[in-house]
């Protein structure tokens, strides 16, 4: 075997990303718990993934659009109420919801059983927004609808303010 196969043979292979049941890092957001499976430090930032349970009756974020990263939610139980735009959708197990850049979108849980649904965010970047967010409540700060703003606009994301 030549030296140049040899030391391309030998360069590192990306590590496989194994996250357990138990595991991951854990997002308290008011009624809503979030587990972050994936922050994109395994994907080159190309994307992470959460799971979240939505407690029953759940209020979402206000309606918003993000301008640079798509968002997916996929619902593993429960139901979980989109409005995009003036349209709700309820999501029911088993439904994919695929929300592209610039739709103005929000969620709930509008029922007496918890949801809980499986996100993606491409690019990561989102991840961190859920973090500045329990942060201004470690900070024993209330979760306004404005503090809520003020993290989106730190991450390419905005108000639909005719929705908001």
């Amino acid at each position: 075997m030549t030296d140049e196969a040899k030391s391309s043979g030998s360069q590192a292979d990306p590590a496989v990303s194994v996250v357990g049941p138990g595991d991951g890092e854990i997002i308290v957001l008011g009624p809503t718990r979030m587990r972050v499976l994936e922050d994109g430090s395994h994907t080159g930032h190309r994307l992470a993934i959460t799971e979240s349970v939505l407690a029953p009756h759940t209020q979402g974020p206000p309606q918003h659009r993000h301008a640079r990263h798509d968002e997916g939610f996929y619902i593993l139980s429960g139901t979980v109420r989109f409005t995009v735009g003036e349209e709700d959708h309820d999501a029911t197990t088993g439904t994919l919801v695929m929300v592209p850049p610039g739709t103005p979108h929000t969620f709930a849980n509008p029922t007496d059983q918890p949801a809980v649904m499986l996100s993606t965010f491409t690019p990561d970047m989102y991840v961190q927004y859920f973090r500045d967010l329990q942060q201004v409540l470690a900070d024993g700060r209330p979760l306004t609808p404005r503090a809520n703003l003020d993290a989106m606009s730190r991450y390419a994301t905005e108000p639909a303010t005719d929705r908001a």
